[in-house]
């Protein structure tokens, strides 16, 4: 006795049944529909992408957090220098940033921030507070022991004095435009006492662009 294909099924279910139902040309018909699948997905696996590597362009992690460093310091409002900082930790996280400017509460519009003058009329230096003490208090986390920070200038002798107190313990800096002053002096001073290591930034001559 035949077997029958129940009318009423779909035009997928047929084409399923038709490897199980015996009828002239039935299995032939069906193994060549399973050679051309086959053949089907061997060409699919032969065009499988290469697998691809890593890409070998990406900044390390200097020019990284100097990179922040940089950047932060385009958030300055002083008209003659800008200087940046990032404080990181011994894990590579970023754990503080800032530049320089006037504290909190403090306008911009309503202070001097010209380099010549009646000190505390003119002149920013008895108010503007300097990239790397703004980026220790900027820090809310606890301590900064074993940290590194990154700034654009070299510290001045009061930075200094906080970032031995905070226990940071190395500075890579960019600029040392003020080498040989005084203050520039002090600094270095009190960094080696106190065995905090400093050192200059090498640049790549990479340029990176961003739009923003």
């Amino acid at each position: 006795m035949s077997r029958r294909v129940p009318a009423a099924l779909p035009a997928h279910a047929e084409s399923s049944i038709a490897f199980v139902t015996p009828r002239p040309g039935g299995y032939a018909g069906a193994r060549g529909k399973f050679d051309s699948f086959a053949s089907a997905r061997g060409t699919l696996n032969s065009k499988k992408e290469t697998p691809m590597g890593k890409r070998e362009d990406y900044i390390g992690w200097d020019e990284y957090f100097m990179g922040v460093a940089q950047l932060s310091g385009f958030r300055s409002k002083d008209p003659n220098t800008q200087v940046g900082c990032c404080i990181v930790s011994q894990d590579n996280k970023i754990l503080s940033m800032g530049y320089n400017g006037l504290p909190k509460g403090c306008s911009d519009e309503d202070f001097p921030w010209n380099r010549e003058g009646d000190v505390l009329d003119e002149t920013k230096y008895a108010y503007v507070t300097h990239a790397e003490l703004n980026s220790i208090l900027n820090y809310r986390g606890g301590s900064l022991e074993g940290a590194r920070l990154y700034v654009s200038l070299f510290p001045c002798n009061e930075c200094a004095k906080a970032i031995i107190q905070a226990g940071i313990k190395k500075v890579v800096f960019d600029s040392d435009k003020y080498e040989g002053t005084p203050e520039n002096r002090a600094a270095k001073r009190m960094f080696d006492a106190a065995g905090v290591e400093y050192i200059p930034y090498s640049r790549t001559g990479r340029t990176v662009k961003i739009m923003i």
